[in-house]
């Protein structure tokens, strides 16, 4: 049996980082700040460390970091980080192997940036890399360099490595020419892919899916504004400009095929939709501003079906979803993996057998010192004569993460990316009001607040299974109801729409199993775990265990 654990977006930041220069006793995050984030900042350590803790108690020696190992790129994140991962290390020879994510480093010499931390007064102060260099994010090269013991060059114990470009890992002898949309502007990128057989049998392809693209007429390769922002590229992206990239991994998996490899894949961007199969129907009712403009188009899909590599796991999107794309190009299983700092924290375990493999999900509810900013917290509202936020109250990890999802609905989502009059009706509104509004009778038990319907779609759309426990077993049983009383060809107009959002939510509902499933050889079709196979009874998120009916 072959056993590893992964690990997507920890995106850490070290609150005990001292910035030069600032008189800041540290580095803590505001909240202001953490409410307008899909992530949060100041609870990444501790949530880091707990799921290499829960990696570790679980017997596995090779943890998989799929891509954002830290907030912001910044050298001393890169340094806490890399320092954590040497402690599990040398405690419990756990290994780390990583690929790297948009917020990692950025093009040839980095980005600015500006955040706001917190004074011990609660004054939330602006640190500007202008004034505070170490506070840049770093280029490829000197991340990379910092990184390199995380997979990107091989260590003596390893029993084969190579990059896409053969057996060299020297950073000059992996780098190839990346062009601006136009075709007329060149620069020379670094492409920091490899595959490395950390123990006998198992072969680990990195696939470094961080394109970063000059934009056309662009001179200056030291100006960060001469490059298109990854963050909403990937496989596209991959597709345009990193062809040889495909052209290995095909090479790569007809060669695990005939040695007898196991091969596993992993990169920061999903190569398909992770979003229950319905991201152009959630593009079609809420625009072009959410998370589904991340999702790569069908031929991108197709393009990395055809490789042949047959499981790959992704980060990025800070979802908990498994997706099989199936099609004469090929098939192939993509888990997406949830963050330790957003919503449904949890990491993957995974242990291949010889006809199955078993994947589940260990939810990081309980977090030793992830409290650690509650009091900041506190202290920034006296700062500006507000209530404490609910989320500073929170008993733990996972209520943390719930309560700062609502925040997200309510001041990000609903008001960025929804249409206006379905805003203002969930904001008014009650459930009874939509059931009058789409003429349905459908049994309602208890009648509830929009805003909670608005929150539980995303707690079901990013969670999956992880975010069931958390919307809890009747009204779980209402929206089963719901959602079969519901036919669409209701128009264009208000009732319309809601009658695709309860559609949406069906979908998010209707997914692959993905808090716990078998992928079963060769055909890689997928089942739950049955409760003979380890099905557990903790608490996934916020909320206790409840049935779901």
């Amino acid at each position: 049996m072959i056993r590893y654990a992964v690990i997507a977006d920890p995106h850490v930041h070290d609150c005990s980082w001292v910035p030069s220069g600032s008189a800041l006793p540290g580095a803590i995050r505001s909240f202001a700040d953490t409410a307008a984030s899909t992530r949060v900042f100041n609870e990444s350590v501790p949530a880091f460390r707990a799921a290499l803790q829960q990696a570790a108690e679980a017997g596995v020696k090779l943890v998989l970091l799929v891509g954002d190992l830290t907030d912001d790129g910044q050298r001393p994140n890169v340094e806490a980080a890399l320092a954590i991962i040497a402690e599990y290390r040398d405690r419990f020879g756990l290994r780390v192997l990583a690929t790297p994510g948009n917020h990692d480093l950025f093009a040839l010499a980095g980005r600015p940036q500006a955040k706001n931390f917190l004074r011990p007064s609660g004054e939330a102060v602006l640190l500007d890399s202008a004034d505070c260099p170490e506070a840049r994010t770093q280029g490829t090269s000197q991340a990379l360099g910092l990184m390199a013991g995380l997979g990107y060059q091989p260590e003596d114990s390893d029993l084969y490595w190579e990059s896409p470009f053969g057996t060299d890992p020297a950073w000059e002898q992996r780098q190839y020419t990346v062009r601006s949309p136009d075709g007329r502007t060149a620069c020379t990128m670094i492409d920091a892919s490899y595959l490395v057989e950390p123990v006998a049998g198992l072969w680990v392809l990195s696939l470094d899916a961080n394109v970063c693209v000059p934009r056309d007429g662009a001179t200056d390769f030291d100006d960060p504004a001469s490059f298109i922002d990854p963050t909403n590229g990937g496989w596209p992206a991959v597709v345009q400009h990193r062809p040889h990239l495909l052209e290995w991994m095909t090479g790569i998996a007809a060669r695990a095929r005939a040695l007898g490899k196991t091969l596993v894949a992993f990169s920061h961007y999903p190569p398909l939709d992770v979003l229950g199969g319905a991201s152009q129907r959630e593009m079609a009712l809420l625009g072009g501003k959410g998370l589904a403009r991340r999702i790569p188009p069908a031929e991108v899909t197709a393009a990395f079906a055809a490789t042949g590599v047959p499981l790959h796991f992704s980060g990025h999107l800070h979802v908990n979803d498994t997706a099989r794309y199936d099609s004469g190009e090929g098939r192939f299983i993509n888990i997406a993996v949830p963050s330790p700092v957003g919503y449904g924290p949890a990491l993957k375990l995974v242990e291949h057998e010889e006809d199955r493999i078993s994947i589940r999900s260990l939810p990081l509810t309980e977090v030793e010192g992830s409290d650690r900013a509650y009091a900041a917290y506190q202290a920034e509202a006296r700062q500006y004569n507000l209530p404490p936020h609910a989320a500073s109250l929170s008993v733990n990890h996972g209520q943390f993460m719930d309560r700062h999802l609502l925040e997200l609905v309510h001041e990000r989502y609903l008001p960025r990316e929804w249409p206006d009059d379905m805003v203002a009706f969930i904001r008014s509104g009650s459930m009874a009001d939509l059931l009058t509004l789409l003429g349905l009778s459908t049994r309602l038990e208890e009648d509830f607040a929009l805003a909670d319907l608005a929150a539980d779609f995303y707690r079901l759309r990013k969670g999956g299974e992880l975010g069931r426990r958390d919307v809890g077993a009747a009204r779980l049983a209402f929206y089963g109801r719901l959602c079969a009383d519901v036919a669409g060809g209701q128009g264009d107009g208000l009732a319309g729409r809601f009658a695709e959002l309860i559609g949406l939510l069906d979908s998010y509902m209707a997914r692959l199993p993905n808090a716990d499933c078998l992928v079963w050889l060769p055909g890689l079709e997928v089942t739950g775990l049955s409760a003979q196979a380890g099905a557990r009874d903790e608490p996934s998120c916020a909320t206790p265990l409840a049935s779901a009916g």
